[in-house]
């Protein structure tokens, strides 16, 4: 006789005993950015295959997904920026290919808690606020600026495996994961919504989609853009016409190569490409144009393998553009 709790594990994964044995498993691991659509996609896959191809969707950190990626743990990587130098490196070591496939726009969003009075940042505040030297020193929020109120200043975003940690360092103080190190970090961006809902003088960063769901609790700061001098809060439109700068950014998955030769990510990776543009929609991120879409799919039609970034980070670049560099292993 099966266990309750056996009996329970099935019902929750919407397996019988007979299809569970047979079931075929897709890994994914990575960005928690990412998430969100990725596991939309494995969702709305799985019902459509009625549970006989089953999706797993881990969250690691967009660095922590690609050790895990370049140890040929998973099949899938979610990365919130392009994979670097070392993990290219990694991979190599590894024998691991991959195919490199853009899947939204993103609005990395810094928010504060509805209570605080500012309205926007500018890149040079937010490094004060960020950079390494701050460490200690810079406590609270009328050391930004002398407007701001002479109020502690408590900081939260992403850990150091965190992608998104990545692009917002290299975006703000010109240096991938340049940061100070007294703020609280998480790889769960909900501890990170909670962390500002419960501080008036609390600040974070993360991606769109966390702060859409959040939008009662929290306050989305408006950037102001380097280049026009204007504040532009995130939106699907300031992503769009390329007003939010320098905080807009692509996001990714990554498939192996070996893994994309086996029927069941195949299948899968061509429904995401299928249904990504609606359902990153639906999970509040900005869908590329389906131009990009499909030269992903003409991308993996040619075996085109590698990274079109050179394993470097690079801040507001156009998703088309990128598609049509030749990519490196």
């Amino acid at each position: 006789m099966k266990s309750a709790g056996t009996l329970a594990l099935v019902g929750l994964v919407g397996l019988t005993t007979a299809n569970l044995a047979h079931a075929q498993i897709v890994k994914l691991d990575g960005s928690s950015t990412v998430y969100p659509i990725s596991e939309a996609v494995a969702e709305e896959f799985q019902k459509s295959k009625k549970n006989a191809i089953k999706v797993t969707v881990g969250i690691s950190g967009t660095g922590g997904g690609f050790k895990k990626f370049c140890r040929g743990e998973t099949d899938i990587s979610n990365a919130s920026r392009p994979i670097l130098k070392s993990e290219m490196a990694e991979c190599a070591k590894a024998g691991i290919k991959y195919y490199e496939i853009p899947v939204a726009f993103d609005a990395l969003t810094v928010v504060v808690n509805p209570k605080n009075p500012v309205k926007q940042l500018t890149v040079p505040e937010l490094k004060t606020m960020w950079e390494p030297s701050a460490q200690g020193k810079v406590t609270k929020w009328n050391q930004i600026n002398p407007a701001f109120a002479d109020a502690p200043l408590k900081l939260f975003g992403p850990g150091a495996d965190s992608g998104t940690f990545d692009y917002f360092t290299e975006a703000i103080n010109g240096k991938s994961k340049a940061s100070r190190g007294d703020f609280t970090a998480s790889e769960d961006d909900n501890v990170l919504v909670q962390g500002v809902q419960r501080d008036t003088g609390a600040l974070a960063y993360f991606g769109f989609a966390y702060y859409s769901e959040n939008k009662d609790k929290l306050k989305a700061v408006a950037i102001v853009d380097p280049k026009t001098g204007k504040a532009v809060e995130p939106s699907e439109k300031t992503v769009i016409d390329g007003s939010y700068q320098p905080l807009a950014r692509p996001i990714f998955v990554y498939v192996s190569e070996s893994a994309y030769k086996k029927a069941d990510v195949a299948e899968f990776v061509a429904f995401y490409l299928k249904n990504a543009a609606k359902l990153s929609k639906d999970v509040k991120y900005v869908p590329l144009p389906q131009k990009a879409y499909d030269m992903a799919s003409d991308h993996l039609k040619k075996g085109k393998l590698g990274t079109v970034f050179g394993g470097e980070a690079e801040v507001g670049v156009r998703i088309e553009d990128l598609l049509a560099r030749e990519a490196k292993m």
